[in-house]
């Protein structure tokens, strides 16, 4: 593995030591807690059968002095310039904060609750993984179907060079579940922007990009098998990922600050990933900062998603009630539930679970279900608990060379459950 990839691949990976869009439905918004004031008339009652993240923050200086002290000290050592959280316990919203700035300038604006970060490859579950599962619950999408059967166009990748016809078989037994699961037997990363220039030419060069194994044989992460799954879904939906998730997750759940692609007036609310020299050759600021994404148009299956803590707090509500009211609770426990092979493995379906050691710390239960973003983000839920804790920093601020938030997020998260007593 190159050391670009092997880059990718550690800020990406749980395991630490792996070096049209319609107006919102005010259904999971979060609402001030009802023992302080009432619900807004406009908002749909509970027994209308909505679930409602209520907003409970009185204690959170005081409950989480400890873990917020860990980020203030990870801002002051430059692990990252700044940060965003959220934490959600059975149905409230118990922390809420944010530290820092957006570089380490002084002079620099202030991370505020509010900020959208770029999410990275949270943007695997908190978009593409819950529009396969919307397209699994409607019947559009079988999970041991052939890739091929939906992209022929990965089947005849090599018509026109000298592959062996092995080659050839073994992308046909590819399958929509080894995609979801990081088996496929895709490399991990490969610079396809070097050579791509729009979005058909990479998506080209991506169907075109050699197996490195066996599909089945063993996990590794690997953001061109998104990539491609992504146009398979929207083959299966006739419809682009970006219009499908507005609609059918971002509307639905109130999510009214995710988006791909953000305004040019929201620029100045997210802070800068990189100050990159080499390519794009400009400061990326309110643009997506994987370049593979980049020249997809920033929208990708792999990454270009923007959110904010919040937003992610509602989604991770969802998520714990049983998907409603998006998704049923049959299909986001089958989603979340670990693979059973390849051995050894601790993908589910798009999904991560907690390795050992795991950067979700040592207290979520085994029925935790989460994703790490390459920009420093990270979202973690137990379904036991009824919990989820999400992280947003600019880790990659100036340069993408910082790993110090391995070691800053699995303290954090840590000391957020023990602040709860849930570290039993």
């Amino acid at each position: 593995m190159t050391p670009e990839r092997r880059l990718k691949a550690d800020v990406t990976n749980d395991a630490l030591e792996v070096t049209t869009s319609l107006p919102p439905v005010a259904a999971f918004v979060i609402t001030p807690s009802v023992h302080k004031s009432s619900l807004k008339p406009t908002l749909p009652n509970r027994e209308s059968g909505f679930s409602f993240l209520v907003r409970n923050l009185s204690a959170q200086e005081d409950r989480f002095r400890g873990a917020f002290g860990i980020l203030e000290k990870a801002i002051a050592a430059r692990a990252f310039p700044g940060c965003a959280l959220a934490v959600t316990l059975g149905g409230e919203l118990v922390a809420h904060q944010a530290f820092g700035r957006f570089t380490y300038d002084p002079a620099s604006p202030a991370v505020l609750t509010g900020s959208l970060f770029d999410l990275a490859s949270l943007t695997k579950v908190v978009a593409t993984t819950a529009m396969a599962m919307i397209l699994y619950e409607r019947g559009l999408l079988d999970l041991e179907a052939p890739f091929t059967a939906i992209i022929p166009e990965f089947a005849g990748a090599y018509a026109d060079n000298d592959a062996d016809n092995d080659n050839d078989a073994r992308r046909r037994e590819v399958t929509l579940r080894m995609l979801l699961a990081h088996s496929s037997g895709l490399p991990a990363y490969v610079k396809l922007f070097l050579r791509a220039k729009t979005r058909d030419e990479l998506l080209q060069a991506a169907f075109a990009t050699e197996l490195s194994t066996e599909p089945g044989a063993r996990a590794e992460y690997s953001d061109l098998g998104f990539i491609i799954l992504g146009v398979a879904l929207e083959r299966l939906a006739d419809e682009s990922l970006d219009a499908f998730c507005q609609r059918e997750i971002f509307g639905p759940l109130g999510m009214t600050h995710t988006t791909f692609n953000p305004s040019p007036p929201l620029k100045n609310s997210i802070p800068p990933t990189a100050d990159d020299r080499a390519f794009p050759h400009r400061i990326v600021q309110g643009e997506v900062q994987d370049e593979n994404a980049s020249v997809m148009g920033g929208v990708a299956a792999h990454a270009g998603l923007f959110s904010t803590a919040e937003d992610l707090a509602i989604f991770a509500h969802a998520m714990l009630n049983g998907g409603h009211p998006i998704l049923r609770l049959e299909t986001v426990e089958l989603f979340s539930r670990r693979e059973s092979a390849p051995e050894g493995t601790s993908r589910a379906l798009g999904w991560d679970t907690p390795s050992s050691p795991s950067q979700s710390g040592k207290h979520f239960s085994v029925r935790s279900f989460g994703h790490l973003g390459y920009t420093g983000t990270s979202l973690w839920i137990d379904a036991e608990r009824q919990l989820s804790v999400i992280l947003l920093t600019n880790r990659t601020w100036p340069d993408c060379q910082n790993e110090a938030i391995k070691k800053v997020r699995p303290a954090f998260h840590d000391a957020v459950l023990e602040a709860l007593g849930e570290n039993d």
